[in-house]
C-alpha cells in the first residue's frame, strides 16, 4: 500500500471518528426526530441543531395548551416553524400562526463522543407580550436567538421556545370565563417537555435554567413563582424585567377584554357571553383588536401595555410578591441595563434623541407626574424633587435628558428588580442570589453619545453576536460577550457564575440585603466592577417613601 493510501485511510478513519459525535435520530415521547449536525471550523467540534419540535398540540383559541399527540415516522426538525400570531411592527397586519407551539435545541458535541448530562438553558423571548419568537429577529439569515454560540462556548444545551402573544396569549375577563395566562402556560408546557425529554439529547433534566429578557424576564420570574413549576426549574436569570414590574401584571384585564370585544363585535354585557364569542372569533381579528399607540399619549407608554399575565388564582395564585417561597430553592440572577428606560422615554419625550431640541423642567415634571399618577400631586412633587437634586443652576440639556432616562429606568425596571432580589434572598433556602448592572455603551448610531445600555442592548452579547458576526464588532465587544456567556453558562452549570467550564474576568459576589453587592458588566470588568448599593437612595425612595404616600387615583382612565 502506497503512502498516499495510508494517509487517505488514516484521514477517512479520523473523519469517521469525528463524524460519530452526533446524535442522529433521537427518540422523544412524541416520536423520532432528526436534526442537523453542523461542524464548527475545519478541525472544530460539532453542534447538533433541532428546529421546530412540537411541545404541545396546535392550540385552540383562548384555551390552555394540550399535550401533542405525536407523529408517525421521523420528524425532520431542520427548519424554524411559525412564530405565534402577532401584529407586524407597523400594526397594520398580522404575521405568524396559531399553530406555533414549537421549540428549538442546540447540543454541543466534542470531536469523538456524544455529550451527556449537560446543563440545559431554556430561553424565553421578550417583546412586551405582544411581539417576538423563539428564533428572534432575522437579519440575512442570522437569527438573534441562535443558540449556537452559548451552547458551544459554555458547553450547555440551549433551548428556545414559542409562546402565544397579545390577546391570543393573555386576554382575560378576570374570572373563570376566560382565565388568561395562556402564553405563560405555553412556556410552562415547554419547560415540562424539556424536563421529560432532554435526557435523550444529552441534557441533565435535574439541571434546567430558564433565562429571558424584558417580557421574557418577567416570564422567567413568574415561572419561578408559580406552583406549577415545582421541581422543574433549578436556576433562573431575569434580564430587564421581574414579576414585580408595574407592567408585569394586568390588574384590570376586563377593561381590555371588553375593548377587544367591542372591536370585533362581541357582546360585552357579561363575561360568559363575551368569552364564548371571543373563542369563536377569527384569531387574526382578535390579534388586530388591540393597537398599541405610541404617538400623542396622555400618559407614559408603560401604562398602555395591555396584555400581560394576570393573577388567576391558579397558575399565579396570588400577587407575585407573596409567592417567593416557591423560588426558595431556585438560584437566581437578576439585573438591568443602566439606561433600560431610554427606549420608553424616547417615545414619551421624542426630543431626548434630538440634540438640537431642548426640553424644559416642566416637561420633565410631566413625565414624573405621568409615572406617579396613582399618588397624585404629592407623588409627582416628591419624585421630581428627588430626581432634580443633581441639577445645578446652569443645568445642561444632557443632564436634564439623562434625568428623564434615569426616572423611567428606575420606575420601569431597576427598582422592581432590586425588590425582587431582596424578596428572593429573604425567602431563599438553598437558592443563591446574584445582581448585575449592564452598562456597555449603546451601539445605536442614531443615539446621542451619552446613551448607555438601552433596553435589549444586552441580547447581542449574551447570544455571542460579536463572535458569530465579527466584522460588525470590535475586540471590546467580544470581551463583553465572552464574559457574559461565561458567567451565564457557569451559573447554569453550578449555580455559581464564577465556577464552571469558563474562566471569568472577576469574581461575582452574591447579593445579600445587608451589602447589596452587584456586578457592573461592560468592556472594563475589573476589581472595581464589584459594587454595592445600586442606586440605593432612589430604590429606598420608591420602596419606602413613595409607597407610603396615599393613593389618590384608583386606576388610570385610559382612552
Amino acid at each position: 500500500m502506497g503512502p498516499w493510501k495510508v494517509v487517505c485511510l488514516a484521514l477517512a478513519f479520523c473523519l469517521g471518528a469525528v463524524r460519530s459525535a452526533k446524535l442522529g435520530i433521537v427518540s422523544t415521547e412524541g416520536g423520532f426526530i432528526e436534526g442537523v449536525n453542523k461542524k464548527l471550523g475545519l478541525f472544530g467540534d460539532y453542534v447538533d441543531i433541532f428546529k421546530g419540535i412540537p411541545f404541545a398540540a396546535p392550540p385552540n383559541t383562548l384555551e390552555d395548551p394540550q399535550p401533542h399527540p405525536g407523529w408517525p415516522g421521523t420528524l425532520q426538525a431542520k427548519e424554524y416553524r411559525n412564530r405565534c400570531m402577532q401584529t407586524t411592527l407597523t400594526q397594520t397586519d398580522t404575521r405568524g400562526s396559531e399553530d406555533c407551539l414549537y421549540l428549538n435545541i442546540w447540543v454541543p458535541q466534542g470531536k469523538k463522543q456524544v455529550s451527556t448530562n449537560l446543563p440545559v438553558m431554556v430561553w424565553i423571548y421578550g417583546g412586551a407580550f405582544l411581539w417576538g419568537g423563539g428564533q428572534g429577529a432575522n437579519f440575512l439569515n442570522n437569527y438573534l436567538y441562535d443558540g449556537e454560540e452559548i451552547a458551544t462556548r459554555g458547553k450547555v444545551i440551549v433551548v428556545t421556545l414559542n409562546y402565544r402573544l397579545g390577546p391570543l396569549g393573555f386576554l382575560s375577563t378576570g374570572d373563570d370565563s376566560l382565565p388568561g395566562n395562556y402564553g405563560l402556560k405555553d412556556q410552562h408546557m415547554a419547560i415540562a417537555w424539556v424536563k421529560r425529554n432532554i435526557r435523550a439529547f444529552g441534557g441533565d433534566p435535574e439541571n434546567i435554567t430558564i433565562f429571558g429578557e424584558s417580557a421574557g424576564a418577567v416570564s422567567v420570574s413568574l415561572q419561578t413563582l408559580s406552583p406549577y413549576n415545582k421541581g422543574l426549574i433549578k436556576r433562573a436569570i431575569s434580564q430587564s424585567g421581574v414579576g414585580l414590574c408595574t407592567w408585569a401584571i394586568q390588574k384590570n384585564p376586563l377593561f381590555w377584554a371588553t375593548k377587544v370585544g367591542q372591536k370585533v363585535g362581541c357582546p360585552t354585557h357579561n363575561t360568559t357571553a363575551l368569552a364564548n364569542c371571543l373563542r369563536i372569533t377569527d384569531p387574526k381579528a382578535l390579534t388586530m383588536g388591540y393597537h398599541l399607540d405610541v404617538l400623542n399619549l396622555q400618559y407614559p407608554l408603560v401604562h398602555y401595555l395591555a396584555f400581560s399575565p394576570v393573577i388567576d388564582g391558579d397558575f399565579l395564585p396570588d400577587d407575585p410578591d407573596k409567592l417567593f417561597g416557591n423560588a426558595a430553592d431556585i438560584d437566581y440572577i437578576a439585573g438591568v441595563n443602566n439606561m433600560d428606560g431610554h427606549f420608553f422615554a424616547s417615545i414619551d419625550m421624542p426630543a431626548l434623541n434630538r440634540p438640537l431640541v431642548k426640553i424644559t423642567a416642566d416637561e420633565v415634571y410631566r413625565v414624573a407626574q405621568g409615572l406617579t399618577v396613582e399618588k397624585g400631586v404629592q407623588g409627582a412633587n416628591a419624585t421630581f424633587s428627588l430626581y432634580t437634586q443633581v441639577w445645578s443652576d446652569g443645568v445642561t440639556q444632557e443632564v436634564m435628558k439623562r434625568t428623564v432616562v434615569d426616572l423611567e429606568t428606575d420606575y420601569i425596571f431597576l427598582v422592581p428588580t432590586q425588590q425582587a432580589l431582596q424578596l428572593h434572598y429573604q425567602n431563599a433556602k438553598s437558592g443563591k442570589t446574584y445582581s448585575y448592572l449592564f452598562s456597555q455603551l449603546s451601539r445605536m448610531p442614531v443615539y446621542p453619545s451619552w446613551v448607555g445600555a438601552d433596553h435589549a442592548d444586552d441580547l447581542q452579547y449574551v447570544f455571542g453576536k460579536p463572535f458569530a458576526t465579527p466584522l460588525g464588532y470590535r475586540p471590546q465587544h467580544r470581551t463583553v460577550s465572552k464574559a457574559m456567556i461565561a458567567y451565564w453558562t457557569n451559573f447554569a452549570r453550578t449555580g455559581d457564575p464564577n465556577k464552571g467550564e469558563s474562566t471569568v474576568p472577576i469574581g461575582w459576589v452574591p447579593y445579600d440585603t445587608q451589602n447589596g453587592h452587584y456586578l457592573e458588566i461592560n468592556k472594563d470588568i475589573n476589581y472595581d466592577s464589584v459594587k454595592q448599593g445600586l442606586r440605593a437612595p432612589y430604590v429606598q425612595f420608591w420602596n419606602v417613601a413613595y409607597r407610603n404616600l396615599p393613593n389618590t387615583v384608583a386606576s388610570i382612565e385610559l382612552e
